[in-house]
């Protein structure tokens, strides 16, 4: 199911979008299913936006020029050489650097977007953001250079530049590279039959249960519930993150029913609850609290999710950093925010004391 939205009108670009429209490429096609009349249905994510010709998508990066769908390829908005805790993946190459790049646009459009700079800048006259023109094979070169094995696409949603990301990641699977997605998960089956050739790890972002606040961030409970499901289906690796805003998704009976579903797709997929800071429009909504953390890992453990994470206020949530074991309990990994202070997990992927094997990603 997804929300009542065709495409958008594509006049009075600005000037970031005319240069924009110099980098893309034509749309993979299996990712869209032409029409008639020249419209072509787009499927790279769940918005699922019928592009008339002269129109662009949703995400407005996406658009039909002649009866052909042009997306962006060939530039990046950032690179950064970044731990791979940061993304956050807690249980993928600990202690490693991925190398992350980035593009413009969304296919939602948060009020308390933290990349609203990059992700909104086609929408929102107060973004500033600029491309850079540049081929595969440098961000590849970086990560080769620095030594990171791995290169993520994050910054704004990967889903609507998976063209770009899998020309990336193609050539870093050449160079045995592990490769991710940073996204909001509001995907289709096309599109992870697209990716799960070239992509490892998958972060998906579970912003709230109820599908009235996922309306007003652009899309419906469903895409994201079916999005973790079919990830989940065709094997990669996934951690999901929730970011808790007060007043918006950290009422107790929502997140009781979030680590319920989260707890029936796979009690072992690590599931990391993160603290907002005001930002954005929500520029005067308060901060969260540390106790606001526990108090929803607190409920996660009740429902049975095995590895839960509290992540942006490092210092106060002790321990809830650290990966133990969910059999014996014992400290595998333990971390101060992005640090890995010591890694126990054994080359084979198991617990050292009771040999019980902890999922991830650890080679």
């Amino acid at each position: 199911m997804s929300l009542p939205q065709e495409e958008h009108a594509d006049s009075e670009r600005t000037p970031l979008q005319d240069a924009m429209r110099k980098l893309t490429a034509p749309a993979d096609e299996r990712l869209i299913h032409r029409q008639a009349d020249g419209s072509i249905r787009c499927f790279a994510c769940g918005q699922r936006c019928m592009v008339r010709p002269g129109k662009a998508g949703v995400c407005k990066v996406r658009f039909n020029q002649e009866g052909v769908l042009h997306v962006p390829f060939g530039y990046v908005n950032g690179v950064a050489c970044d731990p791979i805790e940061k993304k956050p993946f807690f249980h993928m190459l600990p202690g490693s650097d991925v190398v992350t790049f980035g593009m413009l646009g969304c296919d939602l459009h948060c009020s308390y977007c933290q990349n609203w700079i990059s992700s909104q800048v086609l929408r929102d006259p107060q973004a500033a953001s600029q491309v850079q023109r540049c081929d595969a094979a440098e961000i590849v070169r970086i990560a080769t250079d620095r030594g990171a094995p791995a290169i993520a696409s994050s910054y704004n949603e990967p889903l609507i530049t998976s063209e770009w990301a899998v020309a990336v990641f193609r050539l870093a699977k050449q160079q045995k590279l592990r490769c991710a997605y940073v996204s909001n998960g509001n995907a289709t089956p096309e599109v992870l039959d697209f990716l799960r050739p070239w992509v490892d790890a998958y972060k998906i972002d579970l912003k709230s249960f109820d599908d009235r606040h996922y309306r007003e961030l652009g899309t419906v409970l469903d895409n994201i519930t079916n999005g973790i499901r079919m990830a989940k289906q065709r094997g990669f690796w996934v951690e999901i993150v929730t970011l808790l805003v007060p007043g918006f998704n950290d009422s107790p009976e929502e997140l009781r029913r979030m680590a319920g579903f989260l707890a029936s797709v796979d009690p072992l997929m690590p599931w990391h609850i993160t603290a907002f800071h005001p930002d954005y429009k929500m520029a005067t909504t308060r901060a969260t609290r540390a106790s606001d953390l526990l108090a929803a890992a607190d409920i996660g453990v009740k429902a049975g999710v095995k590895y839960i994470y509290l992540g942006n206020l490092t210092g106060q949530i002790d321990g809830w950093e650290d990966t133990r074991c969910h059999q014996c309990a014992s400290t595998l990994i333990r971390r101060h925010g992005f640090h890995v202070h010591e890694v126990r997990i054994t080359a084979q992927g198991t617990c050292p004391d009771c040999g019980t094997a902890i999922p991830g990603i650890w080679k």
